[in-house]
């Protein structure tokens, strides 16, 4: 590898100053530019490229094990293993973006009822339109913030309806859950999950679950993990999209959202719990089955 960085930066400074810097002699730099390329080497500097082609395709959020899912289900499949991929992902420096921190928007200093977790104590789920994950984030525009309620199937993964607002209101989360509801017809027994947001606690969001006959059910006091997937949801959607944007308006703001959701996270971003599917891709798969 240090050859090759010598051989980089032809033209910049001398051969020999390249070569000490990089603690080589000039004689070894010499035998390895002009040793015929080996097959193995020619191998990975194809690949590499294939590798960084869907790496930038993604705009720069699949670590090695989605490009190397990409990889194998392209329509002519490259097959090579996943330890391969991340190799040259790290000499070739491609990185997912990372996270940073962001803080909740859950107002639980109330007095409403709160609904029992009867998410813990009901199993595996495995029906769609069964059980319903809802929560809700903010995102920083030049206009102010832009507040964003979700709703996911938690089986599929699926964000199954959403609404955006200017102020973080238990309208917001209606809007949200009537649009699941529009979308997805879940019938009588579904199990809505939120944290004891203030929001999902109001009579008149009690009042629309008991209207469908839906099941309440909230997360215990303090603790994060009760509503994990759509903390993963919404730490995917600021790494991969939000902190990498600056939007001057809400209305650009809500554009990009609607890209990401709908045209991103649910037809095309491959989530390790559907076995690298999309949640689209999934769904269509147990309708065939």
């Amino acid at each position: 590898m240090r050859f090759a960085a010598i051989g980089s930066y032809a033209g910049r400074c001398p051969v020999a100053r390249r070569c000490q810097l990089l603690a080589v002699t000039a004689g070894g730099f010499y035998a390895w530019r002009d040793r015929p390329e080996s097959n193995r080497a020619r191998a990975d500097r194809i690949l590499a490229l294939q590798v960084a082609a869907i790496f930038h395709q993604f705009k720069e959020v699949y670590g090695s094990p989605r490009v190397w899912k990409e990889l194998r289900e392209q329509s002519e499949p490259i097959l090579c293993s996943r330890k391969r991929v991340a190799r040259l992902m790290q000499e070739e420096g491609l990185q997912a973006v990372q996270a940073r921190k962001f803080k909740h928007t859950t107002d639980s200093d109330h007095v409403q009822p709160v609904a029992p977790n009867h998410l813990a104590q009901i199993g595996p789920i495995t029906q769609p339109d069964s059980a319903y994950a809802t929560d809700a984030t903010y995102i920083w525009t030049r206009q102010g913030w832009l507040y964003l309620a979700a709703v996911m199937d938690l089986f599929t993964r699926r964000i199954v309806g959403w609404a955006v607002s200017h102020r973080l209101t238990r309208q917001l989360m209606l809007t949200a859950l009537r649009n699941a509801i529009l979308q997805r017809r879940p019938g009588t027994g579904l199990l809505h999950h939120s944290d004891r947001g203030s929001q999902y606690a109001s009579r008149e969001y009690r009042a629309e679950l008991r209207k469908h006959g839906f099941i309440a059910s909230m997360s215990g006091k303090g603790n994060c993990y009760d509503n994990a997937t759509m903390e993963s949801f919404f730490h995917s959607l600021k790494v991969e999209r939000v902190h990498r944007m600056r939007y001057e308006s809400r209305e650009e703001a809500r554009k990009d959202l609607f890209d990401y959701i709908e045209m991103f996270y649910n037809r095309k971003r491959r989530h390790s719990a559907l076995g690298y599917l999309s949640p689209v891709a999934f769904e269509e798969r147990l309708a065939l089955s």
